[in-house]
């Protein structure tokens, strides 16, 4: 027994040993410093929630390029959040915005930057990772489908040719959905064959300014859509992360297609004027 607890002491000192020597071989200095944590940058004159781009007002005044087919699937989102439902948004039920929606950043972001990887790590509906791989891999034959892309593979450049890397270059294929754009409802296609492409760059003149030019290509859009988004680094050295739970405290119920409410009193009440009840087939009716 003493034996076997030698060897594994031992491979463990060895693997601990790897590590630290690949640590090494990683020159953080010849990589931009992202460190700390970074939120949306303040739009002057924006009110709610933030828009997918932030140059322009939420909903119809973002204009987005999307075919007369989806261009009616947004109106009838519009349509049903004005009536006071949540149209094809998953938010409200603790469903992940899923790309692009997730770089709206509605809770601060952290990224991390690794020899072969950088992580992308924000909450909102609830903790959502992104994993850029930067180890020069092609694309899998096979992509498992998810909200915040499948799959990212990004490469560093030198744009300034100052022999440091400046620039985050990042195509993201493989989602599943539905997803939108923001709480709008501007919707993506239901094929999901969305392949979303960014460049993450620090400002020249304000190093804790961080841009993010966005470029979505989607068989609901017309054309590419390309926004800039900006993040602001936290001032403060030692910034507070907060944990976010949706689930805790949700009041929101799905039961079908439709969301109902509990009310304070925990009794079921509709969403929205004149909903109907859901369906009750599966309980028993009481005689008065």
């Amino acid at each position: 027994m003493r034996h076997r607890r030698s060897i594994g002491a031992a491979a463990l000192m060895a693997a601990l040993c790897a590590t630290l020597t690949g640590a090494k071989a990683f020159d953080d200095a010849a990589y931009p410093d992202l460190r700390g944590q970074w939120t949306r940058a303040i739009v002057p004159g924006a009110a709610g929630q933030p828009a997918f781009d932030p140059s322009k007002p939420p909903g119809r005044g973002q204009q987005a390029p999307l075919t007369p087919e989806y261009q009616a699937i947004f109106e009838a989102n519009a349509a049903d959040q004005a009536a006071g439902g949540f149209g094809a948004t998953a938010g409200w039920h603790c469903g992940a915005w899923g790309m692009p929606a997730m770089m709206n950043v509605y809770q601060p972001m952290e990224i991390v930057v690794l020899p072969d990887t950088t992580y992308i790590l924000t909450s909102d509906t609830h903790l959502s990772q992104r994993r850029i791989f930067t180890d020069g891999r092609d694309w899998p034959e096979e992509i498992e489908p998810a909200y915040q892309g499948g799959f990212s593979l990004g490469r560093w450049i030198d744009e300034d040719g100052d022999g440091r890397y400046d620039t985050l270059v990042i195509e993201t294929r493989g989602f599943k959905g539905p997803r939108v754009y923001d709480t709008s409802g501007i919707p993506l296609h239901a094929d999901n064959e969305s392949v979303i492409r960014e460049r993450i760059y620090l400002d020249k003149a304000n190093p804790n300014i961080l841009h993010n030019e966005i470029t979505v290509m989607d068989h609901a859009l017309t054309r590419p859509w390309i926004v800039t988004k900006d993040y602001r680094r936290t001032a403060k050295p030692q910034p507070e992360w907060t944990e976010y739970v949706c689930a805790a405290g949700q009041g929101h119920v799905q039961i079908g297609k439709e969301n109902y409410y509990f009310s304070a009193d925990g009794d079921l009440m509709p969403a929205k004027k004149g909903q109907a009840p859901p369906d009750l087939r599966y309980f028993k009716k009481t005689q008065n």
